[in-house]
């Protein structure tokens, strides 16, 4: 009898929540759904005391007339600026100017000491609005419920259909108020979903 233990074969995918991607969605294998927004970003230290008064009351505005659930997400990653300091030498090489070539070289201690402080980042703003497998019927609830394991109680396709139809409007609704603040939103499309998540993964483990 051979008792030699048989080897476990697994893959990132098995330790994930995620079951596709698919149609411009996020779906999760207990049938749940996300759709996720980018979101640009606005100086708020930049701006006017009238216009920092102007966007908070629009922002308030936004979340008070929010009827569902979002996420907000923010993702910050060390931003690697060896090229713009290599950038910075060669121009510092053609300057003629005593004094202008001083400035430049101030203003290259001044980057270079904040990388030693490790400030500088690269931050990406998502919103996420999910659709729970609960509003795809009580009988996909009730499989939810009783299953250990989260398992799809319907087709792909129907659920995706099905969370579209009760996203979009949803979508629609914050891109038109983000853009109230002067903020652009877009949805991500599903080949930069999946660049999100192995972006994500990689810097986690690395």
């Amino acid at each position: 009898m051979n008792n030699t233990p048989k080897p476990l074969f697994s893959t990132t995918q098995d330790h994930l929540d995620i079951e596709t991607v698919d149609s411009d969605l996020i779906v999760l294998r207990d049938g749940s759904v996300c759709m996720v927004l980018t979101v640009s970003a606005i100086n708020f230290g930049l701006l006017s005391e009238q216009e920092q008064e102007a966007t908070i009351f629009a922002y308030a505005q936004l979340l008070n007339s929010l009827t569902f659930s979002v996420q907000i997400v923010i993702a910050s990653r060390q931003k690697d600026i060896s090229k713009y300091l290599s950038l910075l030498d060669e121009r510092l090489e053609k300057i003629t100017s005593p004094l202008i070539k001083a400035q430049m070289i101030k203003y290259r201690e001044f980057v270079r000491s904040i990388v030693r402080q490790g400030n500088v980042l690269d931050k990406k703003f998502y919103i996420v609005i999910p659709f729970s497998s609960l509003e795809l019927g009580a009988q996909s609830a009730l499989a939810t419920l009783v299953n250990s394991k989260p398992k799809l109680s319907k087709p792909i396709a129907e659920i995706v259909e099905q969370a579209s139809m009760s996203l979009a409007p949803k979508r629609d609704h914050l891109i038109r108020m983000f853009a109230r603040i002067g903020l652009r939103a877009r949805q991500l499309i599903s080949s930069e979903l999946t660049q999100l998540f192995v972006t994500a993964y990689n810097y986690e483990h690395s």
